[in-house]
């Protein structure tokens, strides 16, 4: 299962850009093979949620306003459980949640109401093994700290920019922050330039700059899970418009908008309540046994390499496996650490959306999740 930011589509990003089979080509209208699709080592059910989002509906147009975190795991719950129901064959399987961006909330969020449901009920169709998150929003503190030592240590922004936005922005929610916070944010975007702050070593689309708006969009709710080519999101509009692919897709056109989009404004501005920090959910969770994994792209500056380490550290876990490099083909593909209960991963060279940028690698990552061994070594690399 593919998560993404809040008010954006799975299967516009997810699926048609990072793990799906197919992905969409500059014309909006064919399709060619991914080669390094995740449906190789497993079977992907895409989830967009929550309702308002891509095609996922509601008969009442006012829960559009009403959503956030709490409404969003109770309904992706009911989702699953009717879904076992209407395919009983693959209730017992093993089944796990992945996702990125704000998925760092949805995805522990869902685990824990499915662990807690198991807990009430004997229904057991879910038989949840583990979940695995990648530059994921976790604890608003951390995530800060994390972000503002990142963008001064790669020269993004000056110098007293990052001690103001030490200072303004200290212990500030993400959705809800100060106006004192908010110029800061500002006057950090302004240095930041024409970047891509989702992956800031590569090329920005030269069609406009708006991409670098990566602080504010945070601080209001806006989409974590945007593309890596900020040029290229229009291939999706472009193709999930289009009455063959939604006729194809058993899109019921009474409930189909007007205009699909890869990501919901109303969701965004709309959004309800999203705790500061999930760190209680992973602290809930670990003693229970499912497998943890979180994983993160060091080129991203959204939410990057150091903000989900301070978080990781805060957690205080005993290593059970110290840190080393990790191997893909005879070279560094990353970093990892393994704790009791969690296991960490960094991807060398990728950035928000690790599975666009290093396909390859990010195939490694799923491999080793799914099967519970550590990431290879160099006297045993993966050939995929």
């Amino acid at each position: 299962m593919k998560k993404e930011g809040p008010g954006c589509s799975s299967i516009a990003f997810g699926e048609a850009e990072e793990i799906g089979p197919f992905h969409i080509k500059p014309d909006g209208k064919t399709l060619y093979l991914n080669q390094y699709s995740w449906n190789q080592v497993a079977n992907i059910l895409f989830l967009d949620s929550p309702i308002g989002v891509g095609f996922s509906y509601s008969n009442s147009s006012e829960e559009l306003l009403e959503n956030g975190d709490i409404k969003t795991a109770k309904d992706s719950l009911e989702f699953l459980l009717k879904w076992f129901t209407r395919f009983p064959q693959y209730k017992g399987r093993d089944f796990y949640i992945t996702g990125e961006s704000y998925a760092g909330h949805y995805v522990p969020q869902l685990a824990q109401a499915i662990v807690r449901y198991h807990q009430s009920t004997s229904d057991k169709s879910i038989n949840l093994k583990g979940y695995m998150v990648g530059n994921a929003l976790t604890d608003d503190y951390n995530d800060h700290l994390g972000i503002f030592q990142f963008m001064w240590s790669t020269g993004l922004i000056s110098d007293q920019t990052y001690k103001l936005l030490n200072e303004l922005c200290d212990n500030e929610s993400f959705i809800h922050s100060s106006s004192q916070c908010d110029k800061m944010l500002d006057i950090a975007n302004d240095e930041l330039g024409n970047i891509d702050p989702y992956s800031i070593f590569t090329p920005s689309c030269p069609k406009g700059s708006s991409s670098n708006k990566l602080l504010k969009r945070i601080h209001s709710t806006r989409p974590l899970g945007e593309n890596y080519d900020p040029c290229t999101e229009a291939h999706s509009t472009v193709y999930f418009n289009s009455q063959e692919v939604q006729k194809a897709l058993h899109v019921d056109p009474s409930f189909a908008s007007s205009k699909w989009e890869t990501c919901s404004d109303v969701v965004n501005t709309h959004w309800k309540d999203s705790p500061r920090s999930v760190l209680d959910i992973y602290q809930e969770l670990i003693p229970t046994g499912l497998r943890i994994w979180m994983f993160s792209g060091d080129t991203d500056s959204v939410i990057p390499v150091t903000s989900t380490r301070y978080s990781i550290d805060a957690l205080k876990l005993p290593t059970t496996s110290p840190w080393r490099a990790w191997y893909h083909n005879g070279q560094v593909g990353g970093w990892t650490q393994q704790y009791a209960g969690l296991t960490f991963v960094s991807i060398r060279g990728a950035g928000h959306e690790v599975p666009l940028h290093k396909p390859q690698l990010a195939l490694t990552l799923i491999k080793a999740f799914l099967s519970g061994t550590p990431m290879p070594t160099m006297s045993k690399h993966s050939d995929s």
